[in-house]
């Protein structure tokens, strides 16, 4: 059964303003799946470069391939066929018409250079990640992405039991069917196309076993201050190539940097970023952690909370089209805030919580935070209180399942 997707209304309506549309994410994620869905509701022809005959004829006579296939048109696993950007360029040049192309592909890093070259400031580009929560429990929508309000979205409860089932399952679609495959050969058939075909094929690095250790590595420290020596020395490899690996797996979608704000704040501060995976299911299996149970209670859970809660913040914004403001503080003297959300000149702090009985002490930082910063906005706790409930004036505390 499909399950609607948020990116659907943002999609159509770029749909309206830019001649093409390519959707980029990491592979399983349902770009394929999504955009055949909304193709098949609005009349755009569909053409896989799966298929060989149709591919060999993108390569080698890509003029005739888009001159036989009817507009508005959408190509799947388009990298397979990088002739035709140039192509799709004077097409859609000679065209004053929106919507000519849908693009979508597995190898966003090869596309993405093509579409930079050939296609700026002609494509909308969108990206898409696994399932949301809220989108996972079928809840509609909110008309704009996460900021702490007044008002939150109302959420489904949601225990703690079912929480961390779906963390330790993670969020790729497949994975949602009533009949999912058992986690640990899904994610070692993931990592294995990931492994194979974007390691070897485009970054040709030849050291698998080597860049494999340096994975479980970077998914021991989700949630984690990103320190490149410690986790060179750990991974037996130089402080370049730890930068490097990092910076593929931020293009893969398989990581997110959360960076640290320090504009007009105190020099005093920590600018390292916080590396937390996308998925938590996929850091839950490199870290081998077998049964919700265990994680729930183990050292990492409260690491693997907050990075779910960063993954459904970036999905909340990226699913309508948007970058994610988000930042964290920390300074030298150890005052940390998890989150910030930057809107409109405003800096709404946040901390994370793996709890549902707040104390006094959790809102220490938040006033020093406040105090260093007074025209921050509204802020407070993310945890996993079953509803909203006001601290002050401008503190409240936010169940994790008001962010959709």
């Amino acid at each position: 059964m499909y399950k609607h997707r948020y990116l659907e209304e943002t999609i159509l309506k770029l749909n309206k303003s830019f001649k093409a549309l390519y959707v980029s994410g990491p592979r399983q994620a349902g770009k394929t799946t999504l955009l055949t869905h909304l193709a098949k509701k609005f009349g755009v022809n569909c053409i896989s470069l799966d298929d060989l005959t149709v591919r060999r004829l993108a390569q080698e006579d890509p003029e005739l391939f888009l001159e036989r296939f009817e507009r508005p048109l959408l190509i799947d696993e388009v990298q397979y066929a990088p002739q035709l950007f140039p192509y799709i360029k004077m097409a859609i040049d000679a065209s004053d018409k929106n919507g000519q192309y849908w693009l979508t592909g597995s190898q966003q890093f090869s596309i993405m250079k093509n579409v930079k070259e050939s296609l700026a400031g002609r494509i909308g580009i969108v990206n898409l990640l696994g399932f949301s929560l809220a989108e996972d429990m079928m809840m509609p929508a909110a008309k704009a992405p996460f900021l702490p309000r007044s008002k939150p979205t109302p959420g489904k409860a949601v225990g703690i039991n079912k929480l961390f089932n779906v963390i330790l399952r993670g969020s790729f679609p497949l994975l949602t069917h009533k009949n999912p495959p058992p986690l640990e050969v899904f994610y070692n058939s993931y990592l294995q196309t990931y492994i194979d075909r974007d390691l070897r094929e485009i970054f040709h690095i030849s050291k698998i076993s080597l860049f494999h250790r340096f994975l479980q590595l970077c998914a021991a420290r989700t949630g984690q201050m990103l320190n490149y020596s410690d986790l060179a020395r750990d991974a037996g490899v130089s402080v370049h190539a730890a930068k490097e690996w990092i910076g593929i797996l931020e293009a893969s979608f398989q990581i997110y940097l959360l960076q640290p704000y320090y504009k007009n704040l105190s020099k005093r501060v920590i600018k390292a970023p916080k590396l937390y995976f996308l998925d938590t299911g996929l850091a839950a299996y490199l870290t081998r952690w077998k049964t919700a149970e265990t994680l729930a209670s183990g050292a990492m859970s409260g690491a693997f909370f907050e990075t779910f809660i960063i993954s459904e913040i970036i999905k909340s914004y990226w699913f309508r089209g948007m970058n994610a403001p988000i930042y964290y503080f920390r300074d030298k003297e150890g005052h940390e805030i998890d989150l910030l959300i930057e809107n409109e000149g405003s800096l709404h702090p946040m901390e994370i919580k793996l709890s549902s009985n707040i104390k006094d002490s959790v809102m220490k930082n938040l006033f020093y935070f406040r105090n260093k910063y007074p025209a921050s906005g509204n802020g407070g706790i993310i945890c996993t209180a079953s509803r909203n409930l006001p601290i002050d004036k401008i503190n409240a505390i936010y169940p994790f399942t008001s962010i959709t």
